[in-house]
């Protein structure tokens, strides 16, 4: 691979990812998730053992577009079904463990990679990356199996054989009532006319961008291209391992800010933390002639922007509670804009030739924090609104039902003094 094949591999993956997105998410209201997401994870898994024999980049090209379609039910489709389960105080922790665990995996993944190439390369003749496709694809199947036998569904539906009927009703009880809603055409003119679908999917869309340093693995680039030019003696393990660091930022900043907003219900102000995070990161690697050290810094501080995707998922789906199609549509719109968007950013704004500086990528960055925030405000202001108007009709039907009760009670007692009168004058005619 040279010159922008690794964008471009990676903007095939991101467009089927992108076009599957809304789809597999539908598809959860028809097929039970307990069967969708096992099947995308073998498919997945399969075509992962069929990167080990691509022979041509066009090959990779083919395998990673299907591959994003087999994967777009995962991420969308966990927080859907989260925020079925979940109240809002208990969802940005939830939210948070399993963004944590994507996390996690790719420490995994950096320790498993340097043990792979340490220990397996060319055996059977094959490379150390062919083995890690090969090992990673084998690894899904004990995970798919797994969803198929355990995953609980909805609360509605789920037939978990671990769960008591009692607990299933308690599942359904603890959450608000939902309206009655069908999946046809309806779905998208109730939801586009709505300001929460453009709100959080513009939201999402400028937050997806802002985790663009780790998402496009620039500190492990920019290792490579201070190893290449010999201004460090950075080798195999250190490309692996290093980044690791961004990733326990990642975790910890996941679910500090989780538990935070939890307590507060306040999600919107973890995207003022991302912005000031990413801001001071951004400006740092655009001057780039600073101490080595500090670099480091800047790439390990700019991972705290992974804390917005369970806040602002979990935000997203307390607005969109009382409707699961809309929540459904709106959580899979904020994901897929923010994909569509990124297929062509990460090209046009960190190509891989572009190492290690990527002044054009941190510009765009210093631009579009003020973005972000404007648009939190902008949004956090229409919450706010709906959240005025729901009180003021709470307050009116509460007064008209005390009036209604006051007007009974009237009603009652004028029957009572009508019907004393009437007993007053038949005993007066009777004497």
């Amino acid at each position: 691979m040279k010159g922008h094949d690794l964008n471009n591999v990676n903007s095939f993956f991101t467009a089927g990812y992108t076009i599957g997105m809304i789809p597999q998410n539908l598809l959860l209201h028809v097929i039970s998730p307990r069967i969708l997401f096992p099947i995308n994870t073998l498919i997945w898994g399969t075509l992962t053992m069929c990167t080990a024999a691509a022979k041509t980049v066009p090959h990779l090209y083919a395998i990673r577009f299907l591959q994003g379609i087999a994967e777009s039910s995962t991420f969308v489709g966990a927080h859907y079904i989260m925020g079925s389960w979940y109240k809002e105080t208990e969802l940005g922790k939830r939210g948070a463990i399993f963004s944590s665990a994507a996390q996690v995996a790719t420490i995994f993944s950096g320790v498993l990679q340097a043990s792979i190439y340490k220990n397996m390369n060319g055996h059977l003749g094959l490379a150390g990356f062919q083995w890690l496709f090969i090992i990673c694809g084998v690894i899904t199947l004990p995970i798919a199996i797994y969803g198929y036998f355990l995953f609980p569904d909805t609360p509605e539906k789920t037939s978990a054989g671990y769960l008591t009927a009692e607990e299933r009703l308690v599942a359904i009880s603890r959450l608000p009532v939902k309206k009655k809603t069908t999946l046809d055409r309806s779905v998208f003119r109730r939801v586009l006319l709505r300001w929460r679908w453009w709100g959080m999917s513009l939201i999402w869309i400028v937050g997806g961008e802002l985790i663009s340093i780790g998402s496009n693995s620039l500190m492990a680039l920019w290792l490579k291209s201070e190893a290449a030019a010999r201004r460090n003696s950075y080798g195999v393990t250190e490309f692996n391992y290093y980044p690791s660091g961004g990733t326990a930022v990642a975790v910890m900043s996941l679910l500090g800010t989780a538990i935070w907003t939890d307590y507060t219900g306040k999600r919107y102000q973890v995207n003022f933390l991302i912005a000031g995070c990413v801001l001071v990161s951004s400006v740092i690697l655009l001057v780039y002639n600073v101490p080595t050290p500090l670099k480091f810094f800047a790439f390990y501080l700019s991972a705290v922007s992974y804390s917005g995707q369970a806040s602002n998922f979990a935000w997203a789906n307390g607005l969109t509670r009382g409707d699961d199609q809309e929540r459904s549509v709106i959580l899979g719109s904020m994901n897929m804009f923010s994909n569509a968007f990124n297929a062509w950013w990460s090209i046009v704004f960190f190509p891989a030739n572009e190492a290690p500086r990527w002044r054009r990528g941190m510009i765009s960055l210093v631009v579009l924090c003020p973005l972000f925030v404007l648009l939190t405000v902008g949004v956090r202001m229409m919450e706010a609104r709906d959240e005025r108007s729901r009180l003021e009709s709470c307050s009116r039907l509460e007064s008209d039902a005390q009036i209604d009760a006051s007007d009974e009670g009237q009603s009652k007692e004028k029957e009572g003094s009508v019907d004393l009168g009437e007993e007053e004058s038949r005993i007066t005619s009777t004497l």
